[in-house]
């Protein structure tokens, strides 16, 4: 067929318009659908957001309202209807992603005080069941910034919420916006932190992650404290947290996690290293040891890895290079975790109380070092300085080789995802 070139320019400038998005040939839905209803034309089996039944990823405080990045909800339920009502602390609009079992993911915009229909009888996969485990439900909060309440939980009339026992192993995140996915399609949900928490297949992960934020604990582009601060607390450091809690977050409780981090991965320093903050080299080095000395304490039996950062390429004559931030500083903070100084006297750090303690048993090694050098290539990372969402499955994919090889995680992800 022919098609005359003004025409095909015509097509190419109509797409664009209309905001347009291919991915494998296939256009991609971002009017996604209105799944709001009248609850009281249901006659639904409700529970509340309490229920013992409902496990939830990540940290939500004590409302239920959730914080940092791609915080989720898992449960299993019997029939085949979910709905669930958000509560007044949700933000108007926030997208969520969803799906039962191993399903693709559905979104949707959800709305303060609205009950969302999210499984109905027509949902692909609902009536091809496992008839050895219960249907699956998992809702994951696409954005950090955002966030939402959950008040009830509903499934069809006589039928039930079942708990999900958790996977066996789990790995925690720690970071900024290159882990909370920033500027990739659908944000905390394809950054890299996400791709390898989701991919390795079978574990449990929390990305405590929000953009702009330093390790040190001083004021970085609007966020009032660092994360060697916040990372005690359940609320990130969005005005969300100091709507709903003034001048005194919640502590995060540990012992409530129902899974502790076999693993947790470190990817900070980015900003502290962005002169427009005015870090001092010490301050990050002291920041930055500390928090690995919190997280020792209240994981004791983790593994850490401490990430190389990537800030991004330059023009290098007729090719590019890539920018390097403290490299030596962070390869000397891992040194020390495995020098004999520390081993024989490990220190943990209590960011609430602000208080040092030295163990009395010595300590195994327990912190390793991610080189990122040679992952990305300078069109790797977009026009605003992070990765693409080909950059973020790029640094995703090596890091799950790295988890593989150095701790020997198996890859059990067998089609889902």
């Amino acid at each position: 067929m022919y098609i005359s070139s003004l025409t095909l320019v015509l097509s190419m400038c109509s797409n664009l318009v209309k905001g347009s998005i291919y991915q494998n040939g296939q256009l991609r839905i971002t009017n996604y659908p209105n799944t709001k209803v009248n609850r009281s034309t249901y006659d639904f089996q409700t529970y509340d957001a309490d229920a013992a039944e409902l496990s939830y990823k990540g940290r939500w405080d004590s409302n239920k309202v959730s914080f940092w990045s791609a915080a989720g909800l898992v449960f299993g339920f019997t029939g085949d209807t979910v709905a669930i009502t958000f509560g007044g602390a949700t933000i108007d609009t926030t997208l969520i992603g969803y799906r039962i079992s191993g399903m693709d993911w559905n979104f949707t915009n959800v709305t303060s005080g609205a009950t969302h229909m999210l499984v109905t009888p027509e949902t692909l996969g609902v009536d091809q069941p496992d008839p050895f485990n219960p249907q699956r439900f998992e809702l994951r909060v696409s954005n950090w910034g955002y966030g939402v309440q959950i008040d009830k939980v509903h499934v069809a009339a006589g039928q039930s919420l079942i708990k999900i026992p958790n996977f066996n192993r789990t790995i925690e995140f720690i970071g900024d916006s290159l882990s909370s996915g920033m500027y990739t399609s659908y944000e905390s949900m394809s950054g890299f932190a996400y791709g390898v928490g989701a991919g390795l297949g079978d574990t449990e992960y929390y990305i405590t992650a929000y953009p702009g934020i330093c390790v040190t604990d001083q004021d970085c582009w609007g966020n009032p404290r660092g994360q060697v601060h916040q990372w005690f607390y359940t609320t990130d450091t969005s005005w969300r947290g100091t709507k709903l809690w003034g001048n005194n977050p919640e502590p995060w409780d540990f012992s409530k996690q129902e899974t502790t981090p076999d693993l947790v991965v470190i990817n900070l320093g980015t900003n502290d290293n962005n002169s427009a903050n005015n870090v001092t080299t010490s301050d990050f080095i002291n920041a930055y040891t500390k928090l690995i000395q919190g997280v020792h304490g209240k994981y004791p039996k983790a593994q850490v890895v401490v990430m190389q950062l990537w800030i991004g390429f330059y023009q290098n004559g007729n090719s590019f290079s890539q920018n390097l931030g403290y490299e030596q500083e962070l390869q000397d903070i891992v040194a020390y975790f495995n020098s004999p100084e520390y081993l024989s006297a490990p220190q943990i750090w209590d960011g609430t109380t602000n208080t040092t303690t030295t163990l009395d048993s010595p300590s195994e090694s327990f912190v390793h070092y991610f080189s990122t050098k040679g992952i990305l290539q300078h069109n790797d990372i977009g026009p605003q300085w992070h990765p693409t969402d080909v950059g973020a499955i790029k640094v995703a994919a090596h890091l799950i080789q790295y988890i593989r090889l150095k701790f020997g995680w198996d890859m059990v992800a067998t089609g889902p995802e």
